[in-house]
């Protein structure tokens, strides 16, 4: 018995692109796409070298502010403690007033 070759359908004259022409579209798409992702990265590094330095700038804002608030806290405590010691010395001068009467 002879195999015969199976037959053709009207299809079959349409041809592909030919495989080095898909692959190099494919290749085209691809490089297009990594070019682009690699824009995208460049930009991100950029965004975030910028956001570095504006934290950094932040945080030692935020550190004078502490060290500021501190200062004044410690401030106020003395002030605070000078007034309390004023108001217990006219208590006293006022307790003694009132007992020698």
């Amino acid at each position: 018995m002879a195999s015969s070759s199976p037959p053709a359908s009207p299809s079959g004259n349409r041809q592909l692109l030919p495989v080095s022409d898909g692959q190099s579209s494919l290749s085209n798409v691809v490089y297009e796409l990594s070019q682009q992702v690699q824009a995208a990265m460049e930009n991100m590094l950029k965004m975030i070298t910028e956001i570095d330095q504006s934290s950094s700038g932040i945080i030692e804002e935020i550190e004078k502010c502490k060290y500021s608030a501190f200062e004044r806290k410690k401030s106020l405590e003395e002030d605070k403690e000078r007034f309390q010691k004023a108001a217990f010395s006219v208590l006293d001068m006022l307790n003694n007033n009132t007992e020698s009467n």
